[in-house]
């Protein structure tokens, strides 16, 4: 735990010592506090993450300690007080307080040499990474509340902390574990202190929701905060975050401001409480114990204004709460008949006393901690299912065709633990369309049990109880099951399905769109864009090798005149030398391929070899009408926008389909029932990591992809562009510096993912040089006045045109790392200028082989992570683009029918789209056929091919056999043979 949560409980424990009658409740609740909890639903909220305000740690005094227990605690908060971290620590058997996982070799070994003692390593190695500053004058009088520190371990740490904390032993830690200097300098000086205190440690519950390790955790947690994008931390921060996919950043991330919300909405609701005067003791521990909206909700939903109060409360209020916490503590001396009183409604007669004392205990059972861990562990080991039914309503008076969708789940019973995530997605679709009825299933025993053990061990009574008060108790806790804990125990495991389910769909949905995204595209050809259409007839647009629109036209294929039109679209291709024909696949695309195909089967555009291919139009005709095409091309008619747009998309996948909004592009699965904010943010992350990690060369890309790199946004990516028109392209990558917006931080997260094509820079400051030498012989006349103006005026370019192009620009090499690569060059005698030839490659090879990786990285005093980006950016060849290891388009030159189709046949075709439950095939048919995830094994699958993921994804092509053609209701079932 960190220092926050305890700081939190000492503060708890002064209130709750207001009410001393509830003690055997508190004690218990806050004992337990730090277990963990299994069932835990997730929120659908997805908020950026906020940066912490600067707020000074204020020491607290600890309330007066009651027991031995109590003492241990002062003395913890006493000592993390003084360190003040955020790392997650545990106490030692000694007492004393140690690192769960070091991280840095280089602090180990500084502190063997000064042999110091446990608490001093954790001083240091956290500081390294999120301590605050202890130089500050607050930290000289914080050991005078440490009572129980023996005075020899404060000398320890005062002397510790120059150490830590000078120039030298920064410039050694900075040199070995990140070269680059940002993270663990950035890392050691700031604070990392939570804004909202909980009595639970975020990097420890984080850790364990998403099961990567706690120093991974703490770490990622401080970058976040330093607002550094997924990208940049994904490539240039591997040594950080222990090689963490992209995707793993970003569950981290969302877990994160989930749990910061959380954190939130807690403190809130005490403020609120607060001034309600409502806030007591134990209700302040409860909400600082919440971890989830679902708990947070239990908690306060009695203390909400409007609410007329729960049983429990209108029993407290009829003075009753005393009787209550008599019967566990002191039964003996218990007279309930005293509370009669025939006059008041609720204590007129014996039973009606008996009821509200069963309710205010039932009520305490319900909220606390124990009893809620003890129920869900036994949850976890019994079969608890989930079952659906058709709603008796629906059967009645609903929609045929929505009811027969419903089919698999008319009566459908399965364990939570074995239950699909798109089971999950399905049912309650069907349950908000009323079609179905849902119920979670907890067997009797679970509840038999329970009881046994509320009555004989966690609710006991201290002393011996008469045969009517055991009756209470038993009738007590089986009220507190049926009515409080069994209904949360059901929203919280529906809670946690769902959300679950909902992120998994958001996941497989970003990992189809990256796999779209990241499609090899095919440069070098002219291509012909075909939108098809009935009524309104095919739009055509051919595109050059440089996407500029070289013609567009329409022509009316499905309306007797195809023949005609065949002249047309030949003279067009022979004119343009065009041989490739895209034809997107919405309507009247299935009578436009066969119509293509049978020309071609003619040999019809002899003398050249045509293909054809169909590509997805998702979102074409939102793009066409949308503000950026009509500033792309404003003379243009919205329906041939669409026609390039379909063309562009296998010229260049990801350039086209950024420009947009990344839901409309089609990959995914129930994607309008889950969280939209979640979806959108994670989405335009995929699309962000995408284009960073292609990277993109500034001087010619556009606004739109620009704007889509790391660390920039709209007004950046404008400001980009406006300087490149204003001063002529960009020589290297430090000229970003000067454009308006760019600060250190988003230079930081930008530059190693802009190129700078080398070629086209030589030959302009080639060019520039010839101009300036030509101007200083026109200019020899007047020159001081004109040189002073000339002066000024130049005083912004200037620096432009004495700037001489980096060869490493063109590289995966972060600016920060160029120290490091020129001294690797140096080591192995290479020239700058050789970068991405075979000399280069053979040079880098020979070394590696003959002294290693890890010897090499420690003679450049860096890291293996940094020396392997290093190595890949100067023996990747000019130009290299990692979406040559992607598929690329399936061409075509003939056409199967859907009834041609037989049970044994073998087609080759093309992922079009991946579910949990299975992959969807475009085989040339017009209906795309499934793979059920049963028959994707990891045997099938290319062992050559990257892939980031086990399972197929969209564009990926594929050797199938049909299983099953069911023609009635146009479905294929397919076998996977094997990966293209």
């Amino acid at each position: 735990m960190t220092s926050l949560p305890r700081r939190v409980k000492s503060q708890s424990k002064a209130l709750i010592s207001e009410d001393d009658e509830l003690s055997p409740f508190l004690n218990s609740s806050s004992e337990s506090e730090e277990e963990e909890e299994e069932w835990e639903p997730k929120s659908k909220v997805a908020k950026r993450p906020q940066l912490t305000k600067k707020n000074v740690a204020k020491p607290k005094k600890p309330a007066a300690p009651r027991s031995g227990v109590a003492r241990k605690k002062v003395k913890k908060v006493a000592i993390k007080e003084e360190l003040d971290v955020s790392l997650p620590i545990a106490p030692a058997e000694d007492n004393r307080v140690q690192l769960l996982k070091p991280k840095e070799e280089n602090v180990g070994t500084e502190l063997k040499t000064l042999n110091q003692m446990p608490v001093v390593p954790k001083k240091m190695e956290t500081n390294s990474f999120q301590g605050r500053n202890v130089k500050s004058s607050e930290s000289d009088e914080k050991p005078s509340t440490s009572a129980p520190i023996a005075g020899n371990q404060v000398k320890h740490e005062k002397s510790e902390e120059d150490l830590a904390f000078d120039e030298p032993p920064f410039k050694k830690i900075k040199s070995t574990t990140s070269p680059e200097g940002k993270p663990v300098k950035n890392l050691g000086g700031n604070k990392v202190k939570e804004e909202f205190e909980m009595n639970w440690d975020i990097v420890q519950v984080l850790s364990e929701r998403t099961n990567v390790e706690t120093w991974v955790c703490a770490n990622l947690i401080r970058l976040f905060q330093e607002e550094n994008t997924i990208p940049f931390i994904a490539r240039y921060r591997k040594e950080l975050i222990n090689n963490l996919e992209a995707d793993a950043l970003r569950e981290v991330q969302q877990t994160l401001e989930e749990l910061r919300s959380v954190a939130k909405k807690t403190h809130t609701m005490i403020q609120k409480l607060k001034k309600e005067g409502k806030l007591s003791g134990c209700l302040f521990t409860a909400l600082l114990n919440c971890r989830t909206f679902e708990e947070l909700d239990h908690v306060s939903a009695p203390y909400k204004t409007g609410s007329k109060g729960t049983k429990a409360q209108r029993a407290k209020q009829l003075g009753l709460e005393p009787a209550a916490l008599s019967l566990l503590q002191n039964p003996m001396e218990l007279n309930l008949f005293s509370y009669i009183r025939p006059n008041v409604k609720g204590l007129a007669n014996i039973q009606e006393v008996e009821a509200g004392v069963q309710h205010i205990l039932a009520d305490i059972f319900a909220k606390d901690k124990d009893t809620l861990d003890f129920i869900r562990k036994l949850c976890q080991q019994r079969y608890i299912c989930i079952q659906s039914a058709l709603a008796k309503v629906s059967s009645k008076n609903g929609n045929e065709k929505d009811i027969d969708k419903f089919q698999l789940y008319h009566e459908f019973s399965c364990n939570i633990k074995n239950i699909q995530h798109h089971q999950i997605l399905a049912i309650n679709r069907g349950e908000n369309l009323k079609i179905l009825t849902v119920k979670v299933n907890i067997p009797d025993g679970v509840k038999n049990e329970f009881c046994w053990w509320c009555v004989n061990e966690r609710w006991r009574p201290k002393q011996f109880l008469k045969p009517e008060l055991m009756r209470i108790l038993r009738n007590s806790v089986e009220d507190a099951y049926k009515r409080l804990i069994y209904p949360l125990l059901c929203r919280e495991f529906r809670s946690k399905l769902t959300s679950d389910a909902e992120k998994e769909s958001v996941m497989m949905f970003g990992r189809n769109l990256r796999q779209l995204l990241l499609t090899s595209p095919v440069r070098g050809r002219t291509l012909m864009g075909v939108d098809p259409g009935y009524k309104h007839g095919c739009k055509l647009a051919i595109i050059s090798p440089t996407s500029q629109i070289l013609h567009t036209d329409i022509v009316y294929l499905h309306s007797g005149q195809g023949f005609r039109e065949a002249e047309k679209i030949k003279r067009l291709l022979q004119q343009f030398n065009c041989s490739t024909v895209v034809i997107g696949n919405g309507t009247a695309c299935r009578e436009t391929e066969a119509y293509f195909a049978d020309l071609i089967m003619k040999k019809y555009f002899a003398p050249l070899d045509v293909v054809y291919c169909i590509v997805s139009e998702a979102g074409a005709s939102i793009y066409s009408v949308s503000p950026e095409a009509s500033k792309e091309m404003p003379d243009l008619d919205p329906n041939l926008r669409s026609a390039v747009s379909i063309a562009r998309r296998v010229q260049d996948p990801l350039a086209e389909l950024v420009k947009i909004e990344p839901k409309h592009i089609g990959v995914g699965m129930y994607q309008h029932d889950v969280s939209q904010t979640l979806l959108k943010a994670t989405l335009d992350s995929v699309v962000e990591e995408c284009v960073s990690f292609v990277g993109v060369d500034i001087n010619i890309c556009s606004e739109i992809l620009l704007r889509h790199i790391a660390g920039l946004n709209a007004n950046r990516a404008r400001n980009i562009i406006e300087w490149r028109e204003k001063n002529g392209p960009f020589i290297n990558r430090e000229q970003l510096k000067e454009v308006k917006g760019l600060g250190p931080k988003t230079f930081q997260q930008c530059a190693g993912f802009i190129r700078f094509n080398q070629e086209y820079i030589k030959t302009f400051c080639s060019s520039k040089k010839t101009q300036i030498g030509s101007q200083a012989l026109l200019t020899k006349a007047g020159a001081q006045a004109t040189s002073e103006k000339q002066g000024k005026k130049k005083s912004k370019p200037t620096p432009s045109s004495s700037q001489q192009p980096n060869p490493l620009d063109q590289t995966c090499i972060h600016p920060e790392s160029y120290n490091i690569a020129m001294r690797f060059l140096s080591f192995i005698g290479g020239n700058p200028n050789d970068i991405g030839k075979s000399d280069m490659q053979q040079k880098v090879n020979a070394v590696i082989q003959k002294e290693g990786l890890e010897e090499t990285a420690k003679r450049l005093n860096t890291t293996v992570h940094t020396l392997q980006l290093i190595i890949d950016g100067l023996t990747q060849p000019e130009g290299f683009d990692i979406r040559t290891d992607f598929d690329k388009p399936d061409f075509k030159r003939s056409i199967v029918c859907f009834e041609d189709l037989s049970v044994g046949t073998v087609l080759t075709g093309k992922v079009e789209n991946a579910t949990p439950f299975g992959v969807f095939v475009d085989i040339g048919v017009g209906k795309a056929g499934l793979i059920p995830v049963r028959n994707i094994t990891e045997a099938k699958l290319s062992k050559v091919k990257k892939r980031r993921s086990l399972g197929l994804g969209p564009g990926e092509r594929v050797e199938v056999k049909v299983l099953n053609v069911d023609i009635p209701r146009l479905r294929i079932t397919l076998d996977l043979i094997r990966v293209l």
